[in-house]
């Protein structure tokens, strides 16, 4: 066996110390690398992120001020919709308030009118009237009279049918008072009525003569 420190042992153990340190220079440079790319991902990240949020910021602000200048001028849209409408519901009802002043004022003239027209009338009818009110009295004087006269008759001498207890149909004549002057059969009676005429009969009598003529 040969000694470990011999010059060709020595020489293995640097060369194997030299691999060493190579292979720790370049794990520790692939661990820096390696370090510097997940940086360098981590803040691209990161730019990308704050990127992409400020766009979606500037983008929703925009949507935003849209919506409102669309809300705004729809809002003016209907604010001026809503003043022409209101002007012209208050032209309508001036117009209608107008109209009915009118009617009203005509209806109150022809009122008037009739009211003056009736009050004429009424006058003339009180005028015409009086003649006719004294010509009414004159004529219920003259019938009050013939009335009168008709009863003074009928009470001079008064007809009653009666029957006797034959069963015959009579006559009693009463007085103006009421008393029984005399009682007769009614075909006696009636047999003499026929013979004679009234004054009346004799006038018609009269008259249908002269006419004839």
């Amino acid at each position: 066996m040969q000694n470990e420190h011999t010059p060709m042992g020595e020489s293995a153990a640097s060369a194997v110390d030299t691999v060493v340190e190579k292979a720790q220079e370049m794990g520790q440079a692939v661990a820096d690398k390696a370090q510097q790319v997940g940086q360098a991902a981590m803040q691209k990240a990161g730019e990308m992120a704050s990127s992409v949020k400020d766009a979606a910021t500037q983008k929703a602000a925009e949507v935003r001020t849209a919506v409102v200048k669309q809300a705004t001028a729809v809002g003016q849209v209907v604010a001026k919709q809503a003043a022409t409408v209101k002007k012209a519901a208050a032209k309508r009802v001036g117009a209608v308030k107008k109209a009915a002043a009118k009617r009203v004022s005509a209806a109150k003239k022809a009122v008037k009118k009739a009211v003056a027209g009736a009050k004429k009338s009424a006058k003339k009818a009180t005028k015409k009237a009086k003649p006719a009110k004294k010509a009414a009295k004159k004529v219920a004087k003259k019938v009050a009279k013939k009335k009168t006269a008709k009863n003074a008759a009928k009470k001079k001498g008064r007809r009653t049918t009666m029957y006797s207890s034959k069963g015959k149909k009579l006559y009693a004549v009463r007085d103006a008072k009421g008393h029984f002057k005399d009682i007769q059969t009614y075909k006696r009676s009636h047999a003499m009525d026929m013979k004679r005429k009234s004054k009346a009969e004799k006038a018609t009598a009269a008259k249908k003569k002269a006419k004839k003529k």
